[in-house]
């Protein structure tokens, strides 16, 4: 009795199984239909037509007999060389990737030609096991009812190439402008290795160097299964690609492209391509379409200063926002490498780094605004190292600088001092949390890193800027609002929240209020250069500028608008004169950001704060944790007679954090050693014999690294030599 009801039981499911894979299986005939794709609309936030992403739908078919043998030869070898001698599965190309997967973390696939044309040609991009029994099962099929040269013939007609390329026919007239029939080999290895990912390898994306490492990769396989020798390979790979030229209907196109690359990242490009997905992303048309003509304009200006290129970007700091994306100063000028994405190509920041170095001292407590770091000619020692002799960007020393100088002016010889008091190891970890993806391993650099001696991404530089714009928090980068099919189902909606805090709240307010104050920058800058917005005076602003003159910064920033620009050579070429804040990326900068703050931002989230901001303060918004105080303004620390007339020092006001004030007194006077010939301080690194010696007192100040300023000596400081690493206890500037 209860054996039958169990049979029954058992049959049921079985059958309701059966039923659950079976509905609605496509047949293995449906391969030579093709559904009628739906175009992906890629907008701006308020809904105008950046780029719109289309299948070709009169796909010319071709006949296998018709193409060269190593169009069909370059397909097999990179997707499945055991093509002609499976059954539709490759046993080792399973195992294979198994083990990729799960012992090397390499993610891998181990479809073959006939999997991957019933997965394209037959069913969903889901990835359930109800989805790979179905594959199974067609793939069986398939190799039953079809011949293998069929099921390659009706892979090379239905497989996309990326873009408006669905099958080799028409890849070859969209990147070739040719018949397939007509493919030289290294055309036809490039063509091949496109369908992996037809987005991140296409010659026309953001990343054209990617479509050439893939074509040299199917060459090799192709050595590699016999196809042909190594001597043809090579010919192949040396030979020239003549791209057919590429239609311009497309705004904004780094970063449409860009956007394209991260949905079939996540949807397929199948989806992207035919799905009819409606993707409402960031950027702001108007400010799109006025930093593009901008950056064409002034690189145009910059010709004969031997500068050919810029970039620009502009983001919503409490968002991560991406309202513009510029790329290049010309997409379309693919003989100058137009098409290459400079907001994420890796270059050296220069000063523009400095920023998160002083923010880092001023965390830990190391200085203040008000301490002196001595701008003096200083060695550095390194171990393993050549000896690091830092200069400054003008070529001069200037003697008794406090950080809040140093910083605006930008001197370097300050700088370096403060990462060499801070650590390598401390500043990666610091710019790492606030978005420097790139800076890793600390045994990489040296202490030229905080003069931009490492290479950045205009994306992370401007996110950790965005910290200091945020009070301390990092806001990563958006790009998407919102994905929808054409149907109005909601595939992705972006809701904003406040992300982690990264730098105490008075530390991004001490390098806000540095970074804006004219006054501390007029030494370097002059008092009115590019950095100074008309109406603005809350914005901040720092440049870069690489030793070599290779790239040029400009990044600046309020609680509404951030803006970072730069401008140079793709191929690392020097540039002529640019000098920072006066010509190069700060022109650049200055029209940018002064069109954003006066446009109100459309669409979504119209012109008001972030959802997690309570209500829109003063710029920079000054937390309750710092104060303010009349210093010295020689040693940075108290008058000795602040309620008197005469105060006993010259006075400047300054802010500090309540834990990390100045509390002694100025008196310069004391006794130093110096050196009896010259009269000039002995430095730390500097070990005369004693009797070359002798105390005198003199005027002086000592910074955190035992450099002695003497205003009073007649030769103030010779080279110091400073040995790195070095772990101090450091006490504050009063002491």
């Amino acid at each position: 009795m209860y054996a039958h009801r169990f049979g029954i039981l058992v049959v049921t499911l079985v059958l309701g199984l059966l039923f659950y894979i079976f509905k609605d299986l496509p047949s293995p005939t449906a391969l030579t239909s093709h559904p009628a794709p739906v175009s992906t609309k890629i907008l701006d936030r308020s809904g105008k037509l950046l780029y719109e992403i289309y299948t070709d739908q009169n796909r010319t078919p071709i006949v296998l007999e018709q193409l060269p043998s190593h169009v069909k030869r370059s397909t097999i070898a990179i997707e499945d060389k055991d093509f002609y001698r499976h059954k539709g599965f490759d046993p080792r190309g399973i195992l294979r990737a198994f083990f990729n997967t799960f012992f090397r973390q390499e993610l891998q696939g181990g479809s073959t030609i006939t999997q991957q044309l019933v997965k394209n040609a037959l069913l969903t991009p889901e990835r359930t096991l109800r989805r790979k029994i179905r594959e199974f099962l067609l793939t069986s099929m398939v190799e039953i009812i079809y011949p293998k040269d069929k099921i390659l013939e009706m892979y090379l007609n239905q497989i996309p190439y990326g873009g408006t390329a669905y099958g080799i026919e028409s890849a070859s007239q969209v990147y070739f402008n040719k018949s397939a029939k007509d493919l030289n080999l290294a055309e036809a290895a490039l063509l091949a290795g496109l369908p992996a990912a037809p987005t991140r390898y296409s010659p026309f994306g953001t990343h054209p160097e990617l479509a050439k490492a893939r074509q040299l990769e199917v060459l090799k396989q192709m050595v590699a299964n016999r196809f042909i020798d190594q001597p043809t390979a090579d010919s192949a790979a040396a030979a020239p690609l003549n791209y057919s030229t590429q239609s311009t209907s497309i705004r904004a196109p780094h970063f449409s492209l860009w956007v394209k690359e991260t949905l079939a990242e996540k949807y397929g490009s199948n989806n992207v391509e035919q799905g009819g997905l409606r993707v409402t992303t960031t950027i702001d048309a108007d400010i799109q379409q006025y930093a593009e003509k901008i950056v064409h304009d002034e690189i145009d200006k910059l010709r004969t200063s031997k500068v050919t290129n810029g970039a620009a970007l502009v983001i919503r700091p409490t968002t991560g926002e991406i309202l513009a994306m510029v790329g290049s100063h010309d997409f379309f000028d693919k003989e100058k490498g137009g098409n290459v994405n400079l907001a994420f190509a890796l270059r050296q920041p220069g000063s523009a780094i400095k920023p998160i170095n002083y923010a880092l001292g001023l965390m830990n407590r190391r200085i203040t605004l008000a301490t002196p770091l001595i701008d003096a000619p200083t060695c550095f020692y390194v171990i393993g190292q050549e000896r690091y002799c830092p200069v400054n960007y003008d070529n001069q020393f200037h003697g008794d600088t406090q950080v809040r100088f140093a910083l605006g002016n930008s001197f370097n010889i300050p700088a370096v001092k403060m990462l060499y008091l801070n650590s390598l190891q401390e500043f990666i970890s610091t710019a790492s949390a606030m978005g420097l993806t790139t800076l890793k391993d600390p045994s990489n650099y040296g202490l030229s890193l905080t003069l931009g001696g490492g290479e950045v991404r205009m994306v992370d530089l401007a996110t950790a800027f965005g910290v200091f714009a945020n009070g301390g928090v990092r806001q990563d980068l958006v790009s998407i609002l919102k994905v929808e099919n054409y149907k109005g189902k909601v595939l992705q909606d972006t809701k904003f929240a406040q992300g982690p805090r990264v730098l105490p709240m008075d530390v991004s307010y001490l390098i806000s209020h540095t970074l804006l104050d004219n006054n501390a920058r007029s030494a370097t800058f002059g008092p009115s250069s590019y950095l100074v917005v008309a109406n603005h005076p809350e914005i901040s602003v720092k440049t870069g500028t690489t030793n070599d003159k290779r790239d040029n910064w400009t990044l600046g920033y309020n609680q509404d608008i951030l803006v970072a620009t730069w401008v140079g050579n793709n191929d690392n070429s020097p540039m002529g004169a640019v000098a920072s804040g006066v010509t190069g990326a700060s022109p650049i900068w200055n029209k940018i950001i002064s069109y954003s703050l006066a446009h109100p931002i459309s669409g979504n989230l119209e012109g008001g704060p972030a959802p997690f901001q309570k209500e829109r303060q003063a710029w920079p918004i000054k937390p309750e944790s710092i104060i303010g105080k009349e210093i010295c303004v020689l040693s940075g620390l108290l008058p000795p007679n602040p309620g008197g007339d005469d105060k006993g020092c010259q006075t400047r006001f300054e802010y500090f954090q309540t834990d990390n004030q100045p509390y002694g007194t100025e008196s310069l006077r004391r006794q130093i050693s110096v050196y009896k010939d010259t009269h000039e301080p002995v430095q730390p690194g500097q070990n005369p014999p004693v009797e070359q010696i002798q105390p005198e007192d003199h005027s002086t100040i000592q910074d955190p690294t035992g450099t002695i300023y003497c205003f009073d000596c007649s030769v103030p400081t010779r080279a110091i030599n400073l040995t790195y690493p070095v772990r101090k206890s450091l006490s504050s500037p009063s002491d």
